[in-house]
This record gives structure tokens, sequence and C-alpha cells, in this order.
């Protein structure tokens, strides 16, 4: 974490008006919630909508922190605590994050992509660990605050930083990646999230690309060959650093092909540039893809094969997503960190391709930020469900009730259930559960349908 005088900090977030007795005081890591702030920390308040962490100052200070950063437009407290005055207080979160990564010798890989960016992120992460002292973003930290707090939590000796970039609208990548600075830029996909604001795929592609303004000049861009949408846009865009790509396609750099699926993990042939196997402990085989891209980043920095498939046994993986849980006498599938069409597509695929199962349940919450076409993505996704693969469908929430709606076509009305709150998904899934049978759990994030995850996982014994 970073480490620095509080005249250094100043210096490195364009900060003001600190007392001449403070300057030498060194902090340790910077935090933005006063909840958890740990002892010499540098307390940074941030301004929302709803919150104003000025308002915490003092408390943090009482619980260890050493100094706080003050907006200049906030009324001064009348606490006798080190303060560096700045304009905005995101902003010189950001500055101070930039300025320290510039004083770094880290290794940045900056991943982004409508789908895919997490795990991808997670086994990016375990290759390179193989070799070399590695950080990664945690969880889903992704943006204008957590990319600069993954920044200034990194150790001045980490070799390589794996940075995970989200993004709603046009420049918040162009943002992050400038903070950032990587040397490595991914995108995985270009997929339905996010129409909202961007309203077509190709803009969500132009605002993911915007991840190369960042890219170190003599940097590598990886990307995913196959995506359509992706290869549109970027005969339209200047590429200047050296390319790779990876996918299914023979046009690619990197090649794979699955060979065998199941409920332990993917078992896939690289084919090109050269022809290796590898075993990947994860469920679905658009996970191969991920993997790949961890493959590519892999060779680049000179990791093994054989330290590959050691790194591709042992991903420390972000929950609620492709989560496969083993409950009593059933199986969860955790996806529940968030939905859109595309990636809820593949989870159903998925499920499609595992035979294991008695029964097969999906619980499908809204998918949220998908602009005016809303419903008709809904009823899209609802009109594609296999009756034939899937037994039951509940629902929550007003934008998935069309999605049921819409699949009756294909399971009958007696196998489609919509209801209004998530105790009584977990009540009606106990009237028809199986033993042996396995249940998708997905929706948008603020659905926050892990707590149906949780409920089944605890209340549901089958024998």
């Amino acid at each position: 974490m970073i480490k620095r005088s509080l005249i250094d900090i100043a210096k490195m977030a364009k900060g003001s008006g600190l007392k001449r007795e403070h300057e030498n005081i060194i902090i340790k890591g910077v935090s933005t919630d006063s909840r958890t702030i740990e002892e010499g920390q540098l307390f940074i308040p941030l301004i929302g909508e709803k919150f104003n962490g000025h308002l915490f100052v003092e408390d943090a200070y009482k619980k260890g922190a050493k100094a706080a950063l003050w907006n200049k437009n906030e009324p001064l407290p009348n606490i006798d605590i080190p303060l560096i005055f700045v304009e905005d207080t995101l902003m010189a979160l950001q500055d101070l994050a930039r300025a320290y990564r510039a004083q770094l010798k880290v290794k940045v890989i900056g991943i982004t992509g409508s789908n895919g960016k997490t795990t991808t992120k997670d086994i990016v992460a375990s290759v390179l660990s193989t070799r070399y002292k590695t950080k990664k973003t945690l969880g889903n930290l992704n943006n204008d605050i957590g990319c600069p707090l993954t920044l200034l939590n990194l150790d001045e000796d980490t070799e390589m930083a794996v940075i995970e970039m989200g993004t709603e609208r046009f420049g918040e990548i162009s943002n992050l990646t400038n903070i950032a600075k990587p040397d490595v830029a991914i995108i995985t996909s270009i997929g339905r999230a996010h129409l909202e604001n961007l309203y077509t795929e190709e803009n969500i592609a132009r605002a993911k690309l915007e991840i190369l303004e960042g890219l170190d000049p003599n940097g590598l861009f990886i990307y995913f060959g196959d995506d359509p949408t992706l290869r549109k846009v970027l005969k339209d865009f200047p590429i200047e650093h050296k390319v790779l790509t990876y996918g299914s396609e023979e046009s690619n750099d990197y090649v794979a092909k699955v060979d065998s699926m199941n409920e332990e993990g993917i078992s896939f042939t690289l084919k090109a540039p050269y022809e290796k196997s590898f075993f990947l402990p994860l469920l679905g085989k658009h996970n191969v893809f991920n993997g790949l891209a961890a493959i590519v980043v892999g060779e680049y920095f000179n990791v093994p094969a054989n330290l590959i498939q050691e790194a591709f046994n042992h991903i420390d993986k972000t929950g609620m997503r492709d989560e496969l849980i083993h409950a009593k006498g059933f199986t969860i599938l955790n996806d529940s960190y968030k939905s859109n069409p595309d990636s809820l597509l593949v989870q159903l695929e998925t499920l499609y391709n595992v035979d294991k199962y008695s029964q097969k349940i999906v619980v499908l919450g809204d998918m949220l930020g998908l602009g005016e076409d809303e419903v008709r993505l809904h009823e899209e996704v609802g009109k594609s469900i296999d009756g034939k693969e899937i037994d039951y469908v509940f629902t929550i929430g007003p934008l998935a009730k069309y999605l049921g709606e819409a699949c009756k076509a294909s399971l009958g009305t007696d196998r489609v259930i919509h209801l209004d709150s998530k105790e009584k998904i977990v009540e009606e899934v106990k009237k028809v559960i199986k033993p042996n049978s396995i249940v998708l759990v997905k929706a948008s994030r603020s659905l926050e349908l892990e707590d149906i995850v949780y409920a089944l996982k605890e209340e549901v014994v089958l024998n």
C-alpha cells in the first residue's frame, strides 16, 4: 500500500494548506470508508447523492486515521486533525492514484468488456502469480473510486497488477486507463449491457476501446477476435499497438477448441500458435475464452504452459459469478452479481450442456440498464428458453415478468412462476425441487438475489 509523508501526499493529490508541523507525518494506505478505517491510513471523504464523507472525518481520526483530505467548499470543522485541502476529493483520490502508479515499476494489465472481465481478471491474476508478485482488483471495485483504491493498495514491490475497468457511459474508461496506464489492455467481449446510456452495441465497443488511450505505446492490445461488433468497430479504429487476438475462429492468433465439458470443468485444446491441452475447473464453455485470454497474457510475460495449468487449478475466484455451490442434495449455480441478455443466454446454454442433473431450475430477476428496448430484450430471452431442457422458471421483478410470460410458450403455464418477493421464491422452489437438481440464480446486482442463494443453501435439505 502507499506509504508517503503528508507533504508528498499533498503534492501528489494537488492539495494545499497542510500545516508545517504535519508535513512529515507518514500515512500507510488510504480509505474512503470511516467504518473500516485502519490505523495510520489517510481518510478521503467522498461526496455522493445521499452521503457526505466529511461528516465522518472526526470519527475516522478517532479510529486511527492519521490525516484526511478536505474539500475546500465544505465548512471547516472545529477539530485538530491534519488536513490537506483540495478542490474535489474524488479528483484528488484519482490524482493521488495516478501519481503513485507513475512512481511504481509495476506492470499493469487492464481488463474491460461487457461480459467475462471479472472472471478473466481472476484467471489472469492466477497465471501471473505463479511467477510474479501479483495483485488484482478486489471484488467489483472497477469504477472511478475502486480503480484508484486498487492502485493505492499496491505494495511498492508489486510486479503485476490486474485492474478491472467498468463503464456505463463514454469517458469513464478513458479516465480509468489514464490513471492506471496499462502495459497490456484486454477487451473480453461486447454485449447488450449499459444500453440505457450507450444505446447501441457499436457505442459499447467504442466506449470499451477507450482503454487504448492510456495503454503504453509499446504495450499489447488483446481482444476476443470472435466478437463481430468489436471487429466491425475496429475497422474504423486506428490501432498503433501490438495486437493479439483469441477465440475459436481460425483467423485468431490464439485458437482453442472445446474437447469436453462437465460439472468439474472444461477440457480444451489450444490449436494455435501451438498445440497444447488444458483443463479449466470452471463451468461453461464461455470460460474457455476467459482462460484463453489468460494464456495470451501468461505467454507474453514468459509464464510456461505447465505453470499456466497449475494456475488454472487454483483460481481465486470472485464470488457470485459462475459460482457452483454444492448444497444439501442439490447444486446451485450462483451468477447473481449481474445479468444482461448475452450473459444470461450463455448461462442457459451452460445448463443445457450439463446432463448429470435430474432437474434444472432457473430463478431470474430483472436485467437492468437496457434502455428503451428493455421489455423486448426480456421477451427475446424468454422466447429462447428451451422447455425440454429447463424444468421450471421462477421470475422476480417487473421486467423479468415479461421474460416469464414469453417462455410459457415453451414451458407451459404450470412451470413458469412469477412472484413478488425473494421469500416466496424460496418457498415455491422448495415445493418442486428434487434431489440432484441444479438451480441457476441470476439477475442484475440491485435485486440482490444472493439472498435466495443463501436461503436455498441453508434451508433446503434433499436426500
